[in-house]
């Protein structure tokens, strides 16, 4: 019996960057669907895409609004935005309205099928929420809130574990500032207090702070915990 492959809808006004698409997903088992546009975009929904990959710059409807209106049909798909360089205002605003990652043009191939998969896994995540969470040498126990790298137990303060707790429900993801922030304490809007709470979590969770390999920072942005093995 032969498992249906996994249909990509790939949003993109650009032909030259569809087809490079379309090559490299190909190859890689992805079927994929296609719309240059917003409007075809949210008609091609009806066939039930597993992921979206979304170009902000569209000609039709602005990248982020149909960012929206997507989330408003379907709240939960994966969606990896490609945006320009340097976009970094674009980047947060389309994470907070709920895309799982992003890439910044030009990316690799590579590059995309790890945050497409890092996508796949973290929806799979949700959907059947396991209670123990493996990354590497770190695991997280939900269910007795027990923290352990390799066979060392870590001791965490009530907020720390709360912002692991967080990070781990959404491994994979970049979770911005502002996210983080009305999550952990609802009123803060400082993001240096998250940056104290990172900080204090690395030198408790990582072989070298200064080198984190689990709590990732995206500059200007927020962080990401490493995807699940």
């Amino acid at each position: 019996m032969s498992v249906a492959p996994i249909k990509v809808l790939v949003i993109d006004d650009e032909p030259p960057i569809r087809k490079l698409l379309r090559m490299g997903l190909s190859t890689q088992g992805y079927d994929i669907l296609e719309a240059p546009s917003g409007k075809i975009a949210l008609e091609k929904l009806a066939e039930g895409p597993a992921l979206i990959i979304l170009d902000l710059g569209l000609p039709d409807i602005q990248g982020h609004e149909l960012l929206r209106m997507i989330r408003g049909r379907n709240d939960s798909v994966p969606i990896v935005v490609l945006s320009s360089r340097g976009d970094e205002a674009g980047k947060v605003q389309a994470l907070d309205l709920g895309a799982d990652d992003y890439l910044t043009k030009p990316f690799g191939m590579d590059e995309l099928l790890a945050r497409m998969r890092a996508a796949l896994r973290h929806q799979l995540q949700v959907q059947g929420e396991r209670p123990v969470f493996r990354s590497g040498d770190l695991a997280v126990d939900l269910v007795r809130r027990i923290v352990k790298v390799g066979d060392k137990d870590v001791k965490l303060s009530p907020k720390e574990y709360e912002l692991l707790r967080v990070l781990v429900q959404h491994a994979g993801k970049v979770l911005t500032h502002r996210f983080l922030l009305k999550e952990l304490w609802d009123e803060l809007t400082d993001a240096q207090y998250l940056r104290v709470y990172v900080r204090q979590l690395r030198q408790k969770i990582e072989a070298d702070p200064e080198r984190p390999q689990f709590v990732l920072t995206e500059t200007g942005i927020g962080y990401r915990l490493r995807a699940p093995d």
